[in-house]
């Protein structure tokens, strides 16, 4: 029987998002994925969309599936999810990879990234983006959905559950990836949260930006199936 592997998007994504991964990788996997509260169109409500609850949720999405221990991807906010998992249900996960996800939030990095949130801003400038954004999370109301991601990120600045300490009790193999050009998650500071983890490794995928779409699907299907193949030849 194939391994599990569980695809979870990244912030003002949907399960959409990570389709085209999906199906490069169903050959090996049973591949899962689900949209996280307040978005795909899931409504949103504002007690739910915090990073504690996007982590409860995989672990209910593993509960409901009867997944066993199950290994994950998690592509920018969707790998903060990954790990904030394993740390609060130790045993629902075998492995995670992560990719463009951003662990040091304070004051000055959340109000760089909050100042992209500004709906306004993208109607004007980027109407494109806004248009793709209303077709994600209909009929929930997108510019609600960067309101609540804004909210969400300052509560990671004032109390993030994510730190040297809490990273250091999550025992599994964890695979970090981080594009060279990314100016989300920092090269620099991905490396020195890998650092945390007991057995993680962080790798640099040149000339390569932030956003899913821009990193190359075979060599990002290639280092998933690589780093699970190895964890499941380990027995």
């Amino acid at each position: 029987m194939k391994p599990h592997l569980l695809l979870l998007h990244g912030a003002l994504g949907s399960a959409k998002t990570v389709q085209p991964l999906a199906r490069d990788l169903s050959q090996y996997y049973q591949v899962h994925s689900f949209s996280f509260s307040g978005h795909g169109g899931r409504e949103l409500v504002a007690e739910e969309f915090t990073m504690l609850h996007f982590a409860q949720e995989v672990q209910h999405y593993i509960s409901r599936q009867s997944l066993g221990a199950v290994h994950v991807f998690g592509f920018s906010m969707g790998g903060y999810a990954a790990l904030l998992s394993a740390l609060l249900a130790p045993g629902s996960i075998r492995s995670v990879t992560t990719l463009g996800t951003k662990f040091d939030w304070n004051p000055t990095t959340v109000g760089q990234e909050t100042r992209l949130l500004d709906p306004a801003k993208i109607q004007e400038k980027v109407p494109q983006l806004a248009e793709q954004l209303a077709q994600t999370h209909a009929p929930t109301s997108w510019p609600a959905v960067l309101t609540a991601t804004a909210r969400m990120l300052q509560q990671l600045a004032d109390n993030p559950p994510l730190t040297a300490e809490t990273l250091a009790r999550i025992p599994i193999p964890v695979q970090m990836l981080v594009g060279e050009l990314d100016k989300t998650a920092d090269v620099d500071a991905s490396a020195r949260f890998a650092a945390y983890l007991p057995h993680a490794t962080c790798e640099v995928i040149m000339n390569t930006p932030h956003p899913l779409e821009r990193v190359n699907p075979d060599f990002l299907a290639g280092r998933i199936a690589g780093f699970i193949g190895a964890i499941e030849a380990a027995g």
